[in-house]
């Protein structure tokens, strides 16, 4: 029998996955309760912890929408990390905060990435569930809140700092100017853009290996559906000491190549019966997922420079209960 997926909800399952990867609010939890809280046709054929579910493999299939929609954005940071990378390998070192940060991304990806190899089908089918997701979106809630409510000095001093480093930029790039370099407005912006970015991987470098594992290790939490990727390694980069912006940077960066490899994983599935008859859905989705991604972390990285997890943790907590008890009364 061929698998239902309607392009109605593609289309909706693909922008809360853009949307939700990037916001702290965890993608796998809303795609397992969503459904299930909608219920009728939504609950039978959106069944994430079902046996060769077709939605699964949809769903992270639309990981590589998702992860070209971050790459984006990042296009340029990623050139000068691989750039750093190859350097590190032909020279033997890595000195440089290019060459550092790429070693600190491959470093803080392993233990993720060989968690999520053994055990992410027993994970999906033990606790990929409502009510499980709901109370999982809870914990979620209380992480962030405790993040924001508990944060170290030294995370507080690098605020400071990276807010002293933005204030400086402008001044640079009027300096170009007055040197010749004529840019419009446009160019301008990405120029500051860029010296931000420069800015916060030297930050972001200044940390040991053994930080940056412990920050990536984080990402084995998010197994667990309910529970945010992005938002629990925000909370463990900020526990470590960076600044909320450059943890949800180093988030942000560090979830690019898990995202992809977990979509890159499914595509023989959706290139195999299991895509059978909902092959123009999955591209209709895989758009709307990655513009939806873009979109996103385009806005929070200007968000997470003056604002805080707080109003996404209070949303965990009542979405979370409120599913919960929903879910347990109907």
């Amino acid at each position: 029998m061929t698998p239902h997926l309607t392009f109605a909800e593609a289309i909706i399952v693909g922008l809360i996955q853009g949307t939700t990867e990037l916001f702290p609010v965890s993608s796998l939890g809303h795609n397992v309760l969503i459904p299930a809280l909608v219920g009728g046709s939504w609950q039978k054929d959106l069944n994430v912890s079902a046996q060769e579910s077709p939605y699964l493999a949809y769903v992270v299939g639309l990981h590589v929408a998702t992860a070209i929609g971050i790459t984006c954005y990042f296009w340029r940071d990623w050139v000068r990390i691989i750039g750093g990378f190859l350097s590190s390998i032909r020279h033997m070192q890595a000195k440089t905060p290019d060459q550092k940060l790429a070693w600190m991304i491959v470093l803080a990806t392993i233990p993720v990435g060989l968690v999520g190899l053994k055990f992410e089908h027993k994970f999906r089918v033990i606790f990929a569930v409502p009510s499980r997701a709901a109370i999982f979106l809870v914990l979620n809630g209380i992480i962030l809140y405790a993040g924001e409510r508990f944060r170290t000095r030294k995370s507080r001093r690098a605020d400071e700092q990276a807010a002293q480093d933005r204030s400086a930029e402008p001044e640079l790039v009027g300096a170009d100017r007055v040197a010749g370099t004529h840019s419009s407005g446009q160019r301008a912006v990405r120029q500051q853009e860029v010296a931000t970015a420069v800015q916060a991987d030297r930050r972001i470098t200044s940390f040991s290996y053994w930080q940056a594992i412990i920050i990536g290790s984080a990402q084995i939490l998010a197994l667990l559906a309910g529970i945010s990727r992005d938002g629990v390694t925000m909370v463990a980069g900020m526990f470590r000491g960076l600044s909320r912006e450059d943890a949800a940077r180093f988030a942000f960066l560090l979830a690019t190549p898990v995202i992809l490899a977990a979509g890159v994983l499914k595509i023989p599935d959706l290139l195999g019966p299991l895509g059978n008859g909902i092959r123009p859905q999955i591209l209709v989705g895989s758009v709307v997922s990655g513009v939806a991604a873009y979109l996103s972390v385009r806005f929070l990285m200007k968000y997470f420079q003056t604002r805080t997890l707080t109003p996404f943790a209070i949303y965990c907590l009542v979405f979370g209960l409120g599913s919960y008890i929903y879910l347990t009364v109907k």
